[in-house]
């Protein structure tokens, strides 16, 4: 009768499936197409005219280098703090969850300024050093990859934090007590039990982390400047300054495909880690 399992008529999906092919499918097909389509055919000339160009090809590895260092150090940093907001009574916790995900509801942009404000050649981390003896003029710190990976690791370590936070709830609050009980260290404990169970969060946060990273934009743009190219500022140089659409279109080609590469290298070492159950 055209429902589904659940007695649900299944013309309910229809605006669902149109949205999606709309607004996701078509855009990722004409994608393709400027990226694959030449001359009536199909082909790879695009994609190897660009990694041709020296440039490209380190901009894309500064790119790629710069997000995964960013999902390792927002990794690192967000397990222990994210155990800690666990831990803590139920009352404080929520308002803790709360500062956590405070940062994601003010501008990328202004965010950003804030370290310009911190980093420029006048700014307080300069003023700083030169008040204790440390140089005698201002340090470079703009427009540099370290002021780069800061602003990202800063606008990206709250998805970190919320992805770990949510699968930490769900685990048994009795299981690193078991193991401790069975002899187990507390690093034991952790890389042998809470680690594997929650390694779900790690995956979706460490997808969200690269993805929000290479896809960053006005980060890049503001502290890196034209020293510290990244792909998302050169795709928009290749189309607003050259014009060169196809180029544009590789770039778009190769973001998504970067994302779904790492996202499946994060399955692929979560699933390598999953604990096995006997039958």
């Amino acid at each position: 009768m055209g429902s589904g399992g659940r007695g649900w008529p299944a013309w309910l999906l229809a605006p669902s499936v149109v949205f999606v092919l709309a607004f996701f499918a078509a855009p990722v097909l004409a994608l393709l197409m400027g990226a694959f389509r030449v001359d009536g055919g199909w082909g790879l000339s695009h994609l190897t005219a660009f990694f041709a160009e020296p440039l490209n090809r380190e901009v894309y590895g500064r790119t790629v280098r710069l997000a995964s260092a960013t999902t390792l150090a927002a990794a690192i940093l967000g397990y222990p703090a994210s155990l800690a907001i666990v831990r803590l009574p139920a009352r404080w916790r929520g308002w803790v969850t709360g500062l956590v995900i405070l940062p994601l509801m003010v501008s990328p942009i202004a965010r950003t300024y804030a370290w310009i404000v911190l980093l420029g050649r006048s700014g307080l981390v300069n003023g700083g050093l030169q008040a204790l003896g440390a140089t005698q003029a201002p340090v470079p710190l703009l427009y540099t990859e370290g002021a780069v990976f800061v602003g990202l690791l800063q606008l990206m370590l709250p998805l970190m934090l919320v992805s770990l936070v949510a699968a930490l709830e769900n685990l048994p609050a009795d299981v690193e007590s078991a193991a401790r009980s069975l002899g187990a260290t507390a690093l034991q404990a952790f890389f042998k039990v809470t680690l594997p169970l929650s390694q779900e969060g790690l995956v979706l946060g460490g997808t969200l982390v690269f993805t929000g990273c290479v896809t960053a934009y006005i980060t890049p743009a503001l502290l890196g400047g034209t020293k510290v190219l990244m792909l998302e500022t050169l795709l928009v140089q290749k189309v607003n300054g050259s014009g060169d659409l196809p180029a544009a279109c590789v770039i778009a080609v190769l973001l998504l495909l970067t994302t779904v590469a790492l996202n499946q290298l994060l399955l692929r070492l979560s699933a390598a880690r999953r604990p096995r159950v006997a039958a």
